[in-house]
């Protein structure tokens, strides 16, 4: 008799498992109506403390999941964020991923991450792809939309915004610190240090970012009566800053000091200048980055650099992406913040105290 009743309960806990549960289901245990559960699972929605503890102990009671997909049918809205990324092995970006994650979560969305490589026509692929999943909004990172998938993205009603990437067009929001200043700091802490002659190592040429940067570097420069007397493109890619700092070496006169466009290929440039030319920072060379990216602090590096406020960088994305989701005025959809310059030991020909930023 007890292993007829024992086998009996499992089969009726069976049955109770492969049943799918339903909003109705949880209403029921709750005592509520099935509205009700609807706005407890629903993000935005008012629902009384009283009723969303009743709903929840159901819910979890009956293993309840709601079914995401089918409200996004019912609402139009996916609550999904497409994050195009071009590459992660620059410490920088890791960094904001997490963040932007994060923070999209609290505000009840989810990120879908694509990798992409740099070129427009790969961009576009994979963007084109992103809109089939129905996502509400885009945030680029490193890459840049050709104007065809900016006009579809647009009739499509799905807003972008750039993250570190200035694309200037009406429908698209932009978050970057103002790189063109970062370099114009760069260049007067060089010349305030004693160097006087300067390389620069350049990152993909086809990003706001390496072009603002170097613009302010050397027309700062300028000003103050000198020039980038050596220059290679890195790309911002291991391999090809390598070979970059490779070309500067075997210059006839290596340059005095020279500004990388960020910090991931700055530490490549350096441990090649240390490695394979026997050169000493900053007694031979001065090496600057862009970003202030963990490993720049370490004391085998300690590299001069330009801070990106991070979290900053962030929240005022987040602010972007739920003022077009929310239908609320935008002021300013370029949101430029300033950079800081921190100063380490690669740059320090001086012999005076270490000063942690201007």
């Amino acid at each position: 008799m007890t292993n007829n009743a024992t086998m009996k309960s499992k089969q009726s806990v069976s049955d109770i498992n492969q049943t799918k549960i339903t909003s109705l289901d949880v209403a029921k245990r709750a005592g509520v109506s099935q509205s009700a559960v609807s706005r407890v699972f629903t993000v935005g929605a008012s629902a009384s403390a009283k009723t969303a503890e009743k709903v929840q102990n159901a819910a979890k009671e009956l293993g309840y999941r709601p079914n995401r997909i089918a409200r996004s049918l019912l609402t139009g809205r996916s609550h999904m964020i497409g994050l195009v990324v071009a590459y992660l092995d620059n410490y920088f970006y890791p960094e904001v991923v997490e963040r932007l994650s994060n923070a999209l979560q609290k505000e009840g969305y989810h990120v879908l991450i694509f990798m992409v490589a740099q070129t427009a026509k790969n961009v576009d692929k994979v963007v084109e792809e992103i809109l089939e999943y129905q996502i509400d909004a885009i945030v680029t990172a490193s890459v840049a939309l050709s104007s065809a998938l900016t006009e579809k993205c647009e009739n499509a009603g799905i807003p972008v915004v750039q993250f570190n990437r200035i694309q200037h067009h009406p429908s698209f929001a932009s978050v970057t610190t103002d790189n063109y200043l970062g370099g114009r700091l760069i260049a007067q802490h060089l010349i305030e240090e004693g160097f006087r002659s300067f390389g620069y190592i350049a990152g993909w040429e086809g990003a706001s970012t390496q072009r603002d940067r170097e613009a302010g570097f050397s027309q700062h420069l300028k000003e103050n009566g000198f020039n980038i007397s050596a220059r290679a493109v890195g790309n911002f890619r291991n391999e090809q800053a390598q070979n970059a700092a490779r070309t500067l070496a075997n210059y006839s006169k290596i340059p005095e000091a020279i500004f990388v466009a960020n910090d991931a290929m700055a530490l490549m440039v350096m441990d090649v200048l240390r490695f394979e030319f026997g050169l000493k920072i900053p007694d031979d060379v001065g090496i600057v980055g862009y970003d202030n990216v963990p490993p720049a602090k370490l004391a085998s590096y300690d590299l001069t650099t330009v801070s990106q406020p991070v979290s900053l960088m962030v929240e005022k994305t987040v602010f972007l992406l739920m003022c077009y989701l929310e239908n609320r005025l935008i002021k300013q959809n370029e949101i430029k913040l300033p950079g800081k310059l921190i100063i380490r030991s690669s740059t320090r020909k001086k012999k005076v105290g270490r000063n942690e930023g201007i």
